[in-house]
C-alpha cells in the first residue's frame, strides 16, 4: 500500500503540491477540528488531506466541506453511551461504538455530505496499522461509502479497547501505532507544501508506557502490534523531532497547541471540548498569515 513514487512540481504544471497532515490523539483531535474549521472558512484548499486516527475521523469533513460538524456532533453525543463508554466496550467490543460512530451518526444523525465529498478533487488518505506486521497501511478514500467509513474506523481503532477491522484482506488497528505523523509519507508522495497539525505542544516528549508486559498479554493475537507499541515512543519522538526541524527550516508549516490540552483521550465534558476547539481556532487564526505565505511562496 505504501509507495515511494513521487510527483515533482514540474510534473504538476509548475504548481506546488499541497497536503494537510493531521495527527491523531483521540479527543485531543478536537484541537485539530478547530484548526481545520478555520482553514475551511478561509478557503484554504489542499491537494491531499492525510489523517491518522482522530485525524482521519475528523479530517474527512475537510473533503465534504463541513466546518463545524465535528464539534457539533461531539457536543450532541458527548454523554451518549453509544458514542463512547465502557458500556459500549462491554456490549460491542469497541469503546467508541463502531456502528453508531461510523455509520448511524454520519448517515442518519449528523449527515456527511456525500455528494460534495465525492466531487471534491482532493485526495483523502487514512493511515492504519496492519495487525499482522505492525506496519502502516495508507489508503486513499475517493468516495464516501460504507467501505470508506470502515477504513476511517480502522484508522481510529485504539488497541485493547477496539476490535480489529477486517477489510480488503487486511486486519487493521489504529494508524497511530505505526505512523502517528505521516509527514514523510506525504513528502514521498511528492507534496512540497505540507501543513501539519499536531495535538501535543512543541516540547512534548513521549515516554515509555511501562506496560510492555501488558501489551504482550492483552494483544497476544497481534504480537507485531504489541512490538510496535513497545517501540512507539521512540518512533513518535523521532517523527516529531523531524517535523519541528523541517518547520524551523520553512519546509513545513507546523500548527500545535502552545501548552498541553486540558482534555482526556475519552472526554465527555462539553466545556473542555469547547475550550479545546476554541484553542485550535485561536491558534489557526493567529497563524493564518504565515499559512497563506507558506502555501503561496
Amino acid at each position: 500500500m505504501y509507495t515511494k513514487e513521487t510527483i515533482s512540481k514540474k510534473e504538476n504544471n509548475g504548481k506546488h503540491r499541497t497536503a494537510l497532515v493531521l495527527e491523531g490523539g483521540a479527543m485531543r483531535g478536537i484541537f485539530s477540528a478547530g484548526v481545520i474549521d478555520v482553514l475551511m472558512e478561509n478557503n484554504i484548499h489542499f491537494d491531499a488531506v492525510i489523517g491518522v486516527s482522530a485525524g482521519a475521523a475528523f479530517g474527512c469533513n475537510y473533503k465534504s466541506h463541513q466546518p463545524g460538524r465535528v464539534i457539533r456532533y461531539n457536543r450532541r453525543f458527548a454523554k451518549d453511551w453509544r458514542y463512547c463508554s465502557l458500556r459500549s466496550l462491554m456490549k460491542t467490543g469497541d469503546l467508541y461504538g463502531a456502528e453508531f460512530c461510523y455509520h448511524t451518526l454520519p448517515k442518519e444523525l449528523d449527515v456527511m455530505d456525500k455528494e460534495t465529498y465525492d466531487s471534491d478533487p482532493s485526495r483523502f488518505v487514512v493511515v492504519c496499522t496492519d495487525t499482522r506486521t505492525g506496519k502502516p497501511v495508507y489508503k486513499e478514500l475517493p468516495e464516501l461509502n460504507d467501505a470508506a467509513l470502515e477504513w476511517v474506523r480502522a484508522s481510529a481503532s485504539m488497541p485493547v479497547v477496539s476490535r480489529a477491522v477486517h477489510i480488503d484482506g487486511y486486519s487493521l488497528l489504529d494508524g497511530g501505532i505505526s505512523d502517528s505523523i505521516p509527514v514523510q509519507y506525504a513528502r514521498n508522495q511528492g507534496y512540497d507544501r505540507i501543513v501539519t497539525v499536531l495535538t501535543r505542544p512543541k516540547d512534548y516528549v513521549k515516554a515509555p508506557t511501562g506496560h510492555d508486559h501488558l501489551y504482550g498479554l492483552l494483544l497476544h493475537k497481534y504480537p507485531q502490534v504489541a512490538a510496535s507499541l513497545r517501540n512507539r515512543h521512540v518512533v513518535y519522538n523521532r517523527s516529531k523531532k523531524m517535523v519541528h526541524q523541517l518547520g524551523s527550516k520553512g519546509e513545513l508549516c507546523v500548527i500545535y497547541p502552545e501548552k498541553e490540552l486540558d482534555i482526556s483521550r475519552t472526554e465527555h465534558d462539553v466545556a473542555r471540548m469547547d475550550r479545546t476547539y476554541k484553542e485550535g481556532r485561536k491558534r489557526a487564526q493567529a497563524m493564518m498569515p504565515k499559512i497563506r505565505k507558506y502555501l503561496e511562496q
